[in-house]
């Protein structure tokens, strides 16, 4: 929720405000529920004991074409909330430190969860195969004629994604480096 709403955010600053006028800069996590993506296909994988359970919130709404500088823009809005993800780990790994909870209280337990959790986040959406942000960030970064190209995979995407998830050869690529993020907020 806090990853989409920094995407409206960051949007609305560089000129767009579809995602403020649709309601959708709002902390309210009923209002990031996509039916499939929230509910349905992460229960049906549970159910079927798959070995890769996926999901995803329902994007928030933005209009590129609003947008100052299109291609800077564009990067800034997908780095924003893979940033968000970042941020709230290492808030959470800071109130860890404080010692407010001890160790191995459910508190602390709480608070490991939601560093790993935005980590993996994070570094999952970092990866550039759209619809995630890496391949946004990419396609900003390509000259426009390859970024048309590399553009031409978006239907496909999707099946992509779940059939590396499936091989577990993005499990191989985001746990090295959760770990290493994760030990150097941590420690």
């Amino acid at each position: 929720m806090i990853h989409e709403v920094a995407h409206g955010w960051v949007a609305y600053r560089l000129g767009d405000s579809t995602a403020k006028d649709s309601g959708r800069l709002s902390l309210n996590p009923v209002r990031h529920i996509d039916p499939v993506g929230t509910i349905i296909l992460p229960a049906l994988l549970i159910a079927t004991n798959s070995p890769v359970v996926f999901g995803w919130a329902k994007p928030v709404p933005i209009n590129f074409l609003n947008l100052k500088h299109i291609r800077r823009d564009s990067i800034l809005v997908s780095l924003s909330g893979i940033s968000a993800n970042i941020l709230l780990a290492a808030l959470l790994s800071l109130i860890m430190k404080t010692g407010i909870y001890p160790e191995n209280s459910y508190g602390s337990m709480i608070l490991n969860v939601g560093i790993i959790v935005n980590l993996i986040l994070a570094v999952f959406n970092a990866i550039p195969i759209p619809p995630l942000d890496g391949s946004h960030i990419l396609m900003g970064l390509l000259p426009s004629r390859m970024a048309r190209r590399f553009a031409r995979i978006q239907p496909y995407g999707f099946f992509i994604l779940f059939f590396l998830l499936y091989v577990g050869l993005v499990n191989r690529v985001i746990w090295p480096i959760v770990a290493f993020l994760y030990y150097a907020l941590t420690k």
